[in-house]
């Protein structure tokens, strides 16, 4: 260990030295807080706005122009071959003899549609918006909007849509035309209920500003009758409303049909009731209590003869209690009270029961291979009745298991067996789809040290796998029963790339054979043409902005390149230069560890600037952000004159099993030694990187991350701020530290406690916390902040009364932050004017 005189001379002489432009004046601080209002806009096409024809030769587009404005065009999918849709000059005179002046090459439109008469639609963004038709390059007829033409979407019944709407990327205008003779109501129907929105009159046109997915209802103002909902589509588009809407055959709809007559289960008084049609009640237990009820999820067999209820076990729930200290609506203190269970804490427990739904008699389970569930989940009836499914996940999430009950003699049998060393990442990588017609599963697992998908019999347990390699199944998208494919969300499918870059493929999973569709530099998202033959897929990286490009899913083959979005505007705001993705050897010489460097907007290679890591280390995810952004929230800081950077080390997701147990019973580690490794290759790429002065700061399970670093390693890191800390996984949330830690509680849950360590502190810390955080019980914070004062530490805190979980990171919480990285690390008075003032160096925890 340095001495103290030693550490105060290195740092003294580095502070000298270093003559980096920004270090934490007023006016960089006034930049810090703008620069996400300053960037926003300065990325034009990020997006594409695009179409298909209807017969899948075709796709229209939006390009940007230089300097400005837009055009349509179009792309012959067989060639590639990229045209002007229309004449813009000529079609803005001819709208200009319909009386509207318009620029050629900024057309109020919003869309396009192929016409079967080779005519095109076109969506005119006027009040109220009309429908376009061109011919020839020129207006053939102008005015309403068809109510049954391409632009319009239809009013449904309410309840047609369920509870599954999907969520799309991106807003979206619904026109809704009020067609009645009665004033409606807009309502947004969210997942907490329906929230009223404008009220439109007779005749009247509003357009409603939305996000594509979200679920709409029409209601009559006078007398509150819902009339129907509408689904916000991809692109703009029109609902006409006449009145309630039509009934509509639902036959097109996949939902489970059980056939008549279905019994019915009912839940009274803590036991399960039988209804048969036509017939009387059957009361199918009677032991059931307030403490052990019985309890859905109910699952009844396809030929109706059996069902499947829960048996529920009622733990003691643990009660935390906090201290709101001064509340809006009085002066007294309030005591909040809610159930939050720890690692190691009684838990609920649910069991399954079987009933012959005929008899009402019980079927005896073999509850041998189950014996203290975590969860029981995923249930599911063979289609010929014969045997039930279920996953049963023990709890400390060392094995997994997929279950079959055998209905005829009450046996259950292994048919999957995830048994690692360490966890089963169930939270994440679970993934199951039965094949009924050929007895199968389809299972994602890390068996092989990777994630892949495996195709499981369902009778033998074989398994065989569908994919496999030094890659990952990232998700499986959609199984296509019917091709025998399945689509996938891939990473680290093409060496050489960042092995986080997200990749779009298609499997058969008979045969193995893998169809890649995404192969350029960058994580993917793509949008399937209607027929399928086609995508339209969007790439980039930190440093590289949007690129669309159409291929084809036959063989993943580039069909051309689209467009690219123009960010000439964000990189000057930028100095010049986005930030970097960069990788370096780990802990072990050989595992690539990927980050992202931020660099001031005035960066001058020729000084040298501290450092600040933001740190997130759970390990549900990995965390460095791979898609272009007008600006990163870490970026912020560079405006104060330091390196922002961020990295993923290992015990983070989504790269190889061995790379993520590194987390297993050992969250202290939070890949320090590659993080470290991977700053020093920094620090010799790139003689900017000033390593005798690094920061860093987390909130959450970053916060106690941060914290570890001055605790463990602070020879290297010399100041940590931690929001929020995770500081004793012993004190957070029972799901997400067994998930990692284990169960029982054991001495490894000592081992990576920042308040059995806090004697070891050194360098600076700073910790913030809200008094009312429900995330992460805030008296993890406070219990470390003793054991800093029984050690005698010195440290900096600020509770936020009344602040919930994040607190640290609001305008002050960051401000103060941002203070503390000046003084520390630049060792001036923060914010000042004219020129900065030096800090008193203070002695620093050794």
């Amino acid at each position: 260990m340095r001495t103290t005189s030693t550490a105060l001379l290195v740092l003294l002489t580095s502070l000298l030295t270093s003559t980096a432009a920004g270090q934490g004046s007023k006016q960089d601080y006034e930049q810090a807080f703008d620069q996400r209002a300053s960037r926003r806009g300065t990325v034009r096409g990020d997006e594409l706005i695009h179409g298909w024809s209807s017969d899948g030769t075709r796709l229209w587009f939006i390009a940007n122009l230089e300097g400005g404005g837009t055009q349509y065009r179009v792309c012959e999918l067989a060639t590639g071959r990229i045209t002007h849709a229309f004449n813009h000059a000529v079609l803005a005179e001819s709208l200009r003899a319909a009386h509207l002046e318009i620029d050629p090459d900024r057309l109020p439109l919003r869309r396009l549609e192929f016409d079967g008469d080779g005519r095109l639609r076109l969506l005119l963004q006027s009040a109220p918006p009309q429908e376009l038709v061109v011919e020839d390059g020129k207006v053939f007829s102008l005015g309403d909007i068809d109510p049954a033409g391409p632009f319009a979407v239809p009013l449904r019944p309410v309840g047609h849509f369920g509870r599954g709407r999907r969520r799309g990327r991106g807003r979206v205008d619904l026109i809704v035309h009020n067609a009645s003779e009665h004033t409606i109501r807009l309502d947004w129907l969210s997942d907490r209920g329906a929230r009223r929105y404008d009220e439109i009159a007779p005749g009247e046109r509003h357009v409603q500003d939305t996000h594509v997915g979200h679920l709409w209802r029409i209601v009559s103002v006078s007398d509150d009758a819902t009339w129907g909902d509408v689904l916000a589509p991809e692109l703009i588009s029109l609902v006409r409303v006449e009145g309630p809407a039509a009934p509509t055959d639902r036959a097109d709809e996949e939902e489970p049909v059980l056939p008549a007559p279905t019994p019915r289960v009912m839940f009274r008084e803590h036991n399960a009731w039988l209804e048969r049609p036509g017939e009387s009640e059957v009361q199918l237990t009677t032991e059931g209590a307030e403490e052990q009820p019985l309890a859905g999820p109910v699952h009844i067999s396809p030929d109706g003869r059996y069902l499947v209820v829960h048996q529920e076990h009622r733990a003691e729930t643990r009660e935390i209690h906090m201290v709101e200290s001064s509340p809006d609506d009085q002066l007294q203190p309030k005591l909040h009270t809610l159930d939050y269970p720890k690692p190691g804490d009684p838990l609920d427990v649910k069991r399954p029961r079987m009933f012959d739904a005929q008899s009402g008699k019980e079927l005896g389970l073999d509850r041998d291979l189950f014996p203290n569930p975590w969860n029981i989940r995923h249930g599911h009836w063979a289609a010929d009745s014969s045997s039930f499914f279920f996953v049963h996940n023990e709890r400390g999430h060392g094995f997994l298991r997929l279950l079959a009950v055998d209905v005829a003699t009450g046996t259950t049998r292994v048919v999957i067996d995830e048994d690692p060393e360490t966890f089963v990442d169930y939270n994440q990588k679970l993934f199951l789809h039965h094949l009924e017609d050929t007895n199968e599963v389809l299972w994602t697992s890390e068996r092989s040290g990777w994630n892949h998908l495996y195709r499981v019999d369902r009778s033998t347990g074989e398994a065989v796998a569908v994919t496999s390699g030094e890659w990952v199944v990232r998700a499986v998208v959609e199984v296509d029963e019917g091709q025998r494919t399945a689509r996938l969300r891939v990473m680290g499918i093409h060496a050489g790339q960042d092995p986080y870059h997200v990749h779009h493929a298609v499997v058969d999973f008979d045969t193995g054979e893998l169809t890649v569709w995404t192969e350029s530099d960058g994580t993917h998202e793509i949008r399937l043409s209607s027929d399928g033959q086609h995508l339209v897929a969007t790439w980039s990286r930190a440093d590289q902005p949007p690129v669309h490009e159409v291929r084809r899913t036959s063989d993943g083959a580039l069909v051309t390149e689209l467009a690219r979005a123009d960010a000439s505007a964000n990189l000057e705001a930028r100095g010049g230069r986005f930030s970097q993705p960069f990788a370096a050897k780990g802990r072990d010489g050989t595992t690539e560890i990927w980050g992202l460097i931020h660099r001031p907007r005035d960066f001058d290679p020729g000084q040298r600037y501290p450092v600040i890591e933001a740190i997130y280390a759970g390990p549900h995810d990995h965390h460095v952000p791979k898609a272009f952004a007008e600006t990163y929230r870490a970026e912020a800081m560079t405006e104060l004159g330091f390196l922002v950077v961020q990295i993923d080390g290992m015990g983070t997701n989504w790269r190889s099993k061995s790379f993520h147990d590194v987390a297993h019973k050992n969250l202290a580690d939070a890949g320090f030694p590659d993080r470290i490794a991977w700053l020093r290759a920094a620090g010799e790429a790139d003689a900017s990187f000033d390593l005798e002065r690094v920061g860093i700061y987390g909130g959450s399970a970053g916060g106690q991350n941060a914290m570890r670093a001055v605790l463990d390693h602070h020879e290297f890191y010399r100041a940590a701020a931690a929001d929020c800390g995770c500081h004793d996984n012993r004190m957070d949330k029972v799901w997400w530290n067994e998930l990692w830690m284990g169960w029982p509680v054991d001495d490894s849950y000592l081992r990576s406690s920042n308040v059995e360590d806090a004697d070891r502190l050194g360098g600076a810390l700073f910790l913030t916390v809200g008094e009312l955080d429900r995330n992460v019980d805030p008296a993890s914070t406070m219990q470390v902040v003793d054991a800093l004062i029984r050690a005698d530490k010195d440290f900096e805190l600020i509770v936020f009364p009344g602040g919930g979980h994040g607190s640290g990171g609001g305008r002050y919480g960051t401000r103060r932050m941002y203070d503390f990285f000046v003084r520390e690390l630049h060792g001036v008075e923060p914010r000042w004017e004219g020129e900065p003032v030096q800090t008193v160096l203070r002695q620093r925890n050794q």
